[in-house]
């Protein structure tokens, strides 16, 4: 019996279509990317040059029996009506993320998807972030002991992009852009209820939307996770700082640069003065080095192909969903306390 081909579409062929063209085409056993949609001609153009079939209109998508799964990669304000169009029609849908503009919008996804039987999940592609997953090993593993600070960054210096992304009526803006990625990373690392949300927005370049924000998530645990996304950053601060009760870790870059230094000798803790250029400080003495280990990080590798490995099993009952409705949903929530936090310059309570 010849096994089952999923067919997908993508709707919305701009660069993150074209990844995921380039994803599936690289080799997604029982997956094929069946065509691809546009609104716009140009897309619709590079796509027919390229040797794809090019459907005219999304309900020619919708009416096609032989689509099995939606892949929406439009603007984040067209999210909505292309996920719910989809899931009526009886299509699988995949989302772009953010997958909605609110809450109440993921929820009548949601509903609707439940109310189909048809899968609805939504791509956090930087679950697969090699940097990610190295720091979140170091955390579970414990290798710095009890870890009370984690700093995430992301800094750019050339402003937000020319298109969409800058304008509010499409979901612009950095929280929405970057946010939605580094949130879930700390929501899928730190299995802790969130305590409070404080946040402060950035519009150095943007006074519509904003450019770069600050949010600290307390975790029930006292944790302190520090978020920063920024735009007008000439040297970048690094991607990820992490301090435990026995040492600390740093990766600096997405090339995965960095190390941890660690404690070895906690009872040999005298230090003996530096000179500044006005006076001595004994407190910020650096460590002498027979009382440190520094060591490289354990990198963790991985296959963003997994995401669609996913997919497929689920569709054939051999997995569950690995993005759930749920996680969604807290990510969408905790946005929104974050952009409530920053209007009235308070922190919030979350969970």
């Amino acid at each position: 019996m010849r096994e089952k081909q999923w067919n997908e579409v993508i709707v919305g062929f701009g660069g993150m279509g074209n990844w995921h063209r380039e994803l599936i085409e690289g080799g997604i056993d029982h997956l094929h990317l069946k065509g691809i949609y546009d609104i716009a001609e140009g897309p619709r153009e590079k796509a027919g040059a390229m040797g794809y079939s090019v459907y005219e209109s999304l309900e020619a998508v919708l009416a096609d029996p032989e689509v099995d799964i939606i892949l929406c990669s439009t603007p984040n304000d067209c999210h909505k009506e292309i996920v719910l169009r989809a899931l009526r029609a009886g299509k699988h849908v995949i989302a772009e993320k953010p997958v909605a503009l609110c809450s109440a919008d993921l929820q009548e996804m949601i509903q609707t998807a439940n109310e189909t039987g048809r899968l609805f999940t939504v791509h956090q592609n930087r679950r697969w972030d090699e940097d990610f997953l190295t720091i979140k090993k170091i955390y579970d593993d414990g290798m710095l002991g009890e870890v009370f600070n984690i700093e995430s960054r992301v800094h750019g210096s050339r402003g937000i992009p020319g298109d969409w992304r800058k304008e509010k009526a499409h979901g612009g803006g950095m929280m929405l852009d970057w946010g939605v990625h580094i949130i879930d990373q700390a929501l899928q690392m730190i299995p802790e209820k969130v305590k409070s949300v404080y946040c402060t927005l950035t519009h150095v370049t943007n006074e519509e939307v904003d450019d770069g924000f600050t949010l600290v998530l307390t975790f029930e645990s006292g944790l302190r996770y520090l978020l920063e996304v920024g735009t007008s950053h000439f040297i970048s601060l690094p991607r990820w700082y992490i301090q435990g009760m026995n040492g600390s870790a740093v990766i600096r870059d997405w090339s995965l640069n960095g190390e941890i230094v660690r404690v070895t000798h906690w009872d040999q803790n005298d230090a003996v003065p530096i000179k500044t250029a006005a006076g001595l400080t004994k407190t910020m003495a650096p460590r002498t080095d027979e009382t440190i280990a520094s060591e490289a990080l354990p990198v963790v590798c991985s296959d963003i192909r997994d995401f669609y490995r996913n997919i497929v099993d689920t569709l054939e009952g051999k997995a569950q969903q690995k993005i759930q409705h749920s996680e969604i949903m807290r990510v969408m929530k905790l946005m929104e306390a974050a952009f409530q936090s920053a209007q009235n310059n308070q922190i919030l309570p979350f969970e």
